[in-house]
């Protein structure tokens, strides 16, 4: 009897201990896939509301942004920093990660993209803009930032995309050493602080992508750049190859090549580049 007891207790332990194992879900079962994405500063109000989107699409993945300049982006690349996918707003910050590209920019010699993926996302344009309402010396084109209409400009530094085309358009426009020579600029380490920077106030203008302008009501559009000034706006994406989730980020590249995602980059103000 003694013996029955006691062998009841521990089928009666095991069957308690299964029933906790049971009713404990596996941690690795309920973890979300998750998607890492450096992008572009420019891109923050597009790929925030594409992510919403994607939610119900695909509802156990997890999109995780880091916006900044692609300067600062494909940096932290370089460093080792965790990330899927790459959005630059120039090609010259994807070419520096991508062994394939031109070699004269990748010195080097860097091997960060996975053979394939990449693609042009979107394209974009750039413009002059000044405070909403505040002219009082009537800015209305680029060739006005040499002249006493512009006492300060905002503009983005060397290493940023929208700063890179600024420097074209105003040496095409024989300008560039002149503002410098006179102190004219302000430099910014990305296109949102240079919004910000007009959207106060604290400058009579600035050069951003109009995309950007298009999402402040704090500032009004001026001028755009004169037609041939600069190299063309395309923005490059890819996956790296090292991509913690590589199949995950493909799904999420292939979403943003579809018509929902499309839909929402255009009525943002991108172009989308021919296949």
């Amino acid at each position: 009897m003694k013996k029955f007891k006691s062998f009841a207790f521990v089928l009666c332990g095991l069957f308690l201990l299964g029933s906790m194992f049971l009713a404990v879900p596996s941690r690795a079962a309920a973890a979300p896939a998750s998607v890492t994405v450096f992008a572009a500063a420019s891109m923050t109000e597009s790929l925030k509301e594409i992510a919403t989107l994607y939610k119900k699409a695909a509802p156990d993945v997890e999109i995780v942004y880091n916006f900044d300049s692609s300067g600062t982006l494909k940096t932290q690349i370089q460093s080792g920093a965790d990330c899927d996918i790459f959005i630059s707003a120039g090609q010259r910050q994807m070419n520096q990660l991508d062994i394939a590209a031109d070699p004269s920019v990748n010195t080097e010699k860097l091997d960060f993209v996975a053979p394939g993926t990449r693609f042009n996302i979107v394209s974009n344009q750039v413009v002059l803009i000044i405070p909403k309402g505040k002219n009082p010396k009537g800015i209305g084109s680029f060739e006005d930032a040499a002249t006493d209409k512009v006492f300060l400009m905002s503009l983005g530094n060397s290493d940023v995309p929208v700063g890179q085309y600024s420097e074209e358009i105003f040496t095409k426009l024989g300008l560039w050493d002149k503002i410098k020579a006179a102190s004219k600029i302000t430099f910014a380490s990305n296109v949102k602080e240079v919004l910000a920077h007009v959207a106060a106030g604290a400058v009579d203008c600035g050069v951003v992508y109009s995309t950007d302008a298009a999402t402040a009501p704090q500032v009004e559009i001026v001028a755009a750049a004169p037609e041939g000034s600069h190299t063309p706006i395309t923005y490059p994406a890819a996956i790296l190859k090292a991509a913690p989730n590589q199949a995950a980020a493909q799904a999420f590249i292939d979403f943003l090549k579809g018509g929902e995602a499309t839909d929402v980059f255009k009525r943002i103000g991108f172009a989308i580049p021919a296949k």
